[in-house]
């Protein structure tokens, strides 16, 4: 699958990494601007933003009920729960702005879509290389149909879902005529315990759907987990970013920190080249054959001859003389000279 302009994906690539700035920047571009810096100097691929207003994701009740999911924003009496979305939501104005700093850095730059406008606006103005699917609308289908007949590449995250809710949004965009569709294996617990992962849902999605590709959208805490999603052929890895996991937000705490994501991008293309062939063969050089295993060598002096038997063979370092696997053809020939004791066996010595 073509993702961008300059990168292709599929299972057991060296995966696309995504640094989820979500609302990590707290509506301040300037801080946006450093957490582009810093994901660009860790090594990531792509910087993503979520597209979110007040109006896009929470109705007027929620808003009434004032009830934060983040525990740190829970019974807060200096702001309300609709004034905290405003201030840490990012303007059209403003991701145009961070699309172009990011093209400055180098770094890709996408983001994720609430509604029907804010997909109209990345794919037309924003010019985003994909469109990213949070887990809340997997279920979202006349979203999703519409997202898709923009033609944009598609990831989408699968948290809180049941494998027959992917499988309607799969058969939705690809009716809509897009194919260029990869999901991530996701678990929307912030974060979630280790047994809550259930990293094997990656091999069952690569078997349920072969002709696309499959990511790791992770929310745990470190770098161990996401890094095992690489040995398990994470096409992409998404991983929210930040400057500080202290940070007054949402997401800090569960998000990597420059040296973290340093640490996952490396050990990504460590863990990529390692994972190597689906083929077993010898991948070292003869002469580390030769030093490493054992030729057949003689446990006592023989006379030009003399008959070889079993128990006047031992097998010893180096290989550069003839090998244990023909020790059966061996006994029972002749020697055509002299030969001292320890000596290794060449063919030239026999008759």
């Amino acid at each position: 699958m073509k993702l961008t302009e300059s990168k292709e994906i599929f299972n057991f690539c060296t995966p696309y990494i995504i640094a989820e700035l979500g609302a990590n920047h707290n509506g301040d571009m300037e801080l946006a601007k450093k957490l582009i810096i810093q994901a660009k100097e860790a090594g990531a691929d792509c910087v993503k933003f979520q597209s979110w207003s007040k109006d896009s994701v929470f109705s007027r009740k929620k808003y009434d009920d004032n009830y934060f999911i983040a525990d740190d924003y829970r019974d807060r009496d200096d702001f309300t729960m609709e004034e905290i979305v405003e201030e840490y939501s990012i303007s059209e104005e403003e991701l145009l702005e961070m699309k172009s700093f990011a093209a400055e850095v180098g770094i890709d730059c996408s983001s994720t879509p609430f509604c029907r406008s804010e997909v109209d606006f990345l794919v037309d103005k924003l010019e985003s290389p994909f469109i990213k699917v949070a887990s809340m609308d997997l279920n979202n289908y006349p979203f999703l149909d519409y997202l898709a007949r923009k033609g944009k590449p598609i990831i989408i995250s699968t948290g809180l879902s049941e494998l027959s809710e992917i499988d309607k949004a799969v058969k939705t965009i690809e009716n809509a005529g897009n194919t260029d569709i990869c999901i991530l294996h996701c678990v929307s617990t912030y974060p979630p315990v280790d047994s809550d992962v259930h990293l094997n849902n990656i091999k069952t999605l690569q078997q349920a759907y072969p002709n696309y590709p499959i990511g790791f959208s992770d929310h745990t805490i470190g770098v161990e987990i996401p890094l095992a999603s690489v040995a398990m052929g994470a096409a992409v890895i998404e991983k929210h970013f930040t400057l500080d996991k202290n940070m007054e937000g949402w997401d800090h705490k569960v998000s990597a920190t420059q040296d973290e994501m340093q640490q996952i991008v490396s050990g990504a293309k460590r863990i990529n080249d390692a994972l190597g062939s689906f083929r077993i063969s010898a991948t070292e050089s003869d002469e580390k054959k030769e030093e490493f295993r054992r030729s057949i060598v003689l446990t006592r002096p023989m006379k030009a001859g003399d008959t070889i038997a079993l128990e006047d063979l031992e097998f010893k370092r180096p290989g550069t003389g003839i090998q244990p696997e023909f020790a059966e053809f061996i006994v029972g020939l002749t020697v055509n000279k002299d030969l001292p004791d320890d000596y290794i066996l060449t063919k030239d010595d026999l008759s």
